[in-house]
């Protein structure tokens, strides 16, 4: 199987009925109702979702309600989620997933701490310079310059470095860092 797949080639298909059975879907599982499913199919824009009781609808998880640093569920996962809205013309339910929604953002903590010095993973070297991870999804980048050149030929993927936090953007969720010291 490969990493995305539609419903259909997971052994699903939504059934010619749908928009007949869709008053009842939404009677059914009103916005605000807690569940879990499974997933039935990925997408680079989502995962579709079974709906138990409604095998004439699919649930819909967003990929722009998940946080930067997830990944989505594989196909067979039980997932649990909140249904947050309804779309008749193609009988979806959307679904945020517990997890996306209960995650906190820390970027927006960073913004305050410009100028100050953190420790960080190494996650990636690469020829635009060093990748960080400061937090939980906070990953920044130590730009390439003539001396991180020099300290990035002694520094390994895995090591913990000090790092000073230069700016921080908010729009763009990406954080500058510069070099401080190998720890």
């Amino acid at each position: 199987m490969s990493e995305y797949s539609w419903p259909s080639e997971n052994g699903r298909c939504q059934p010619a009925g749908a928009a007949a059975a869709w008053p009842a879907t939404v009677r059914s599982l009103p916005v605000g109702t807690s569940i879990t499913r499974e997933v039935i199919g990925r997408q680079p824009f989502g995962v579709f979702l079974s709906v138990d009781g409604q095998p004439e609808a699919v649930g819909l998880a967003r990929v722009d309600w998940m946080p930067r640093c997830m990944e989505l569920p594989p196909v067979g996962q039980l997932v649990t989620g909140e249904v947050v809205w309804h779309a008749k013309h193609n009988q979806q339910v959307g679904i945020v997933l517990r997890e996306w929604a209960e995650h906190e953002d820390l970027l927006p903590r960073f913004v305050e701490r410009v100028g100050q010095t953190v420790t960080g993973r190494v996650t990636k070297i690469a020829p635009i310079g060093l990748f960080v991870r400061i937090a939980d999804c906070v990953e920044g980048l130590v730009p390439l310059t003539e001396p991180v050149a020099d300290m990035a030929k002694s520094v390994r993927e895995g090591q913990t470095i000090s790092v000073r936090v230069v700016a921080v953007d908010l729009e763009r969720t990406r954080v500058v860092l510069a070099a401080d010291s190998v720890a």
